[in-house]
């Protein structure tokens, strides 16, 4: 059975940093690309935040880049997102997502563009 089961999030103070795991099974996971998408309240759609591909390449959203970082262990079979310096507009549910990696080239699948879903995990910074 496919799973992408997630972990981490929570809450933060503005400036503190998270992090939000994506296990995998049931899937070959260097054959995926991994990413991660978000939710904001009152957003009607997810956002794209970065990927990583198996071959080693990593995307990420223009308004995440330098603040957060996406890593890949083919070991566990996870991805996990490092978010720093956060931001209050940083709260959202955060999803992990994967797509078969020759579906994509040179860039971040696109929400519609990947086949599985993991289950969404809060992450909310307030002071």
């Amino acid at each position: 059975q496919l799973r992408l089961v997630q972990s981490g999030g929570g809450t933060a103070q503005p400036g503190e940093s998270l992090t939000v795991s994506c296990t995998t099974s049931g899937l070959t996971f260097d054959e995926y690309i991994i990413g991660w998408f978000r939710q904001a309240p009152g957003s009607q759609r997810e956002e794209e935040v970065a990927c990583t591909f198996p071959g080693g390449e990593i995307y990420y959203s223009a308004s995440m880049k330098g603040r957060f970082v996406i890593s890949r262990d083919n070991t566990k079979k996870t991805v996990t997102l490092q978010m720093n310096s956060l931001e209050n507009e940083d709260t959202a549910v955060y999803y992990c997502a994967a797509v078969d990696r020759w579906r994509v080239v040179g860039r971040c699948p696109g929400r519609d563009e990947n086949d599985y879903w993991g289950r969404g995990t809060q992450v909310t910074v307030s002071a």
